[in-house]
């Protein structure tokens, strides 16, 4: 499964929320609103949600195994950086 398409919504430079993405895989299927979370240590991915009649959330869809999660990552957070640092040389 490829990524062939990284769009970013809702840029912001404050807070822990720095981005919505969606993201196609095979031009043939779109995941929407994961975000791109400005964690303690680093920038991660966070995937789409719903939260529980108990409060909790659970994440509505999600990579399967550690080598498509560190895919979608690097992928995703490269573009991110990316445009960011083109956002910034403009700016």
């Amino acid at each position: 499964m490829e990524i062939t398409d990284i769009q970013f919504r809702h840029l912001n430079q404050e807070g822990r929320l720095r981005a919505l993405v969606s993201v196609t895989f095979d031009r043939t299927f779109a995941v929407h609103d994961i975000k791109v979370i400005d964690g303690p240590d680093r920038l991660f991915l966070a995937m789409p949600s719903r939260r529980l009649p108990d409060g909790r959330y659970r994440d509505i869809v999600h990579p399967v195994g550690p080598n498509m999660r560190e895919k979608l990552e690097d992928a995703v957070l490269s573009e991110y950086q990316e445009l960011m640092q083109h956002h910034t040389a403009e700016g």
